[in-house]
């Protein structure tokens, strides 16, 4: 049995010497719904393959696997993706009706998790970096402010890598954290590769933090909506609580394929991960080599842009390729575009003055060299213009109410332009990286109104969650 996908192998076992399957699921493991789906080992919970939520056998073993992997000491599998798990975790510790302190770049999950528990916020708002465009850590002073300001809270909630690759100094935020006796959740969701090999920045599981969800299917070997919630050592979390609220939150059919997933890439790094991550550390210094030479577009801490120049910023994640277009005649969807068009390449995101692009150790080298090659000479073609910035991420307005009380406030749909100094009641993000620009409740103010426009200028869309069209808010009436 190859001890790079146990689960998977004992799932294989259980059908070629287990009982017929007079249970679910429908398809009985003989009907496909489509080609090389793996309905072979897609399981129900049934004695000799374990039950998720109440894990004592195979299930249990592969979690175990992963939460040594991880340095864990303890490691949920999630199927619903890290939505699941922050929604699990905030309400493991906020009880309903508390009061919790969150950074204001977190993603709509978090804002869901609030709005869920009744939950009153203190916000963190990171910096934005002037030249990206992007927000940057958020500081210990920060928070070591929140937590004097609001003693109630009952956690911390921080995005850490963020959407761009940004990190906070989640060590001395976490250790602030714990002299006042709150505990610390990471949405470290972009950030599942990291603390696992030498060359790479720490994992905020490492560095003090209770509770840290990780989306396995963004940068590791993984398939998408599998994602993982870790349980610090020392941690402040009960993981009985977490037990029981991913009862809740997460399904209680899991995908048996999916499960084999994680267990499949935990097989995969114990067994050859430090020569990926090497390679794929390789991959990116040359890529960092070729960029030096742009001109126009920057590449955020790569080519001739270093992470000193960015004082806004802790540390930064080098494996995501956050190419600014702020100095050129391009917006980040126009490059988006044309790399789609000309090169051959579908970046991750295209938001004002940014397109993502995102590598990961399952890259091929070819293929990030000739990501580079195309930016060069993209470049070539550009002439600078005037710098522009875009913010993000405008200052919130007053909050007013919670944000379970605001969406069930009586409301009126009133067009963009009337809508200053009126309280929203729904939200408006751009998706990705889905961090609310407004949440219910909030003022909303000119600063809102400019970033709307200039986002949608920049040719980025933008949803709302209860108006039915972008010229016109949803507000309490």
């Amino acid at each position: 049995m190859s001890d790079r996908h146990i689960l998977q192998n004992q799932l294989n076992n259980y059908v070629s010497s287990g009982p017929y399957p007079m249970h679910m699921p429908g398809h009985k493991r003989r009907m496909a719904p489509a080609p090389e789906l793996p309905a072979r080992w897609d399981m129900t919970e049934v004695p000799g393959v374990d039950d998720l939520h109440e894990a004592e056998g195979i299930l249990k073993d592969a979690m175990d696997r992963t939460a040594r992997l991880h340095g864990a000491a303890q490691t949920w599998y999630l199927v619903g993706g890290s939505t699941c798990g922050l929604l699990a975790g905030i309400r493991a510790l906020a009880p309903m009706a508390s009061t919790i302190i969150a950074a204001r770049n977190c993603h709509k999950a978090v804002y869901h998790a609030i709005e869920l528990g009744n939950l009153s916020v203190r916000w963190l708002t990171p910096p934005v970096e002037p030249v990206f465009g992007v927000y940057g850590s958020i500081s210990p002073a920060a928070v070591a402010e929140a937590l004097a300001c609001c003693p109630e809270a009952s956690c911390v909630v921080l995005t850490s890598p963020t959407y761009e690759g940004v990190l906070s100094d989640i060590s001395a935020i976490a250790s602030l954290c714990h002299e006042k006796g709150v505990p610390l959740l990471v949405d470290e969701a972009h950030g599942a590769h990291l603390g696992l090999f030498p060359s790479w920045p720490d994992s905020a599981l490492h560095l003090g933090a209770d509770l840290v969800v990780q989306s396995a299917h963004k940068t590791l070997p993984s398939l998408t909506q599998t994602a993982l919630l870790h349980l610090g050592r020392d941690s402040l979390a009960d993981p009985q609580e977490v037990e029981r609220q991913l009862d809740i939150f997460e399904t209680s059919s899991p995908s048996y394929p999916l499960l084999a997933s994680l267990d499949g890439c935990t097989g995969i790094l114990s067994h050859d991960g430090e020569i990926l991550f090497r390679r794929w550390r390789e991959m990116l210094t040359r890529f960092h080599q070729k960029t030096a030479s742009l001109r126009h577009l920057r590449v955020l801490c790569h080519g001739r842009d270093l992470l000193d120049n960015h004082p806004a910023f802790f540390d930064f994640d080098p494996g995501k390729l956050p190419i600014c277009t702020n100095a050129t005649p391009l917006t980040g969807t126009a490059l988006a575009e044309r790399l789609r068009k000309h090169y051959g390449f579908e970046t991750e995101m295209a938001c004002g003055e940014i397109t993502l692009a995102m590598t990961s150790l399952c890259d091929e080298a070819a293929a990030l060299d000739r990501f580079a090659e195309a930016l060069v000479q993209i470049d070539e073609t550009l002439a600078d213009v005037p710098l522009r910035a875009v913010p993000l991420l405008p200052p919130p307005g007053e909050s007013v109410t919670t944000i379970a009380r605001a969406v069930l406030h009586p409301a009126d749909s009133v067009p963009m332009h009337e809508s200053i100094g009126r309280i929203s009641a729904e939200y408006v993000w751009a998706y990705p990286p889905g961090v609310p620009l407004v949440a219910p409740g909030e003022c909303i103010t000119p600063a809102f109104l400019t970033a709307m426009e200039a986002l949608a200028r920049s040719g980025t869309r933008l949803h709302h969650s209860r108006s039915s069209t972008p010229c016109k808010m949803v507000v309490f009436a």
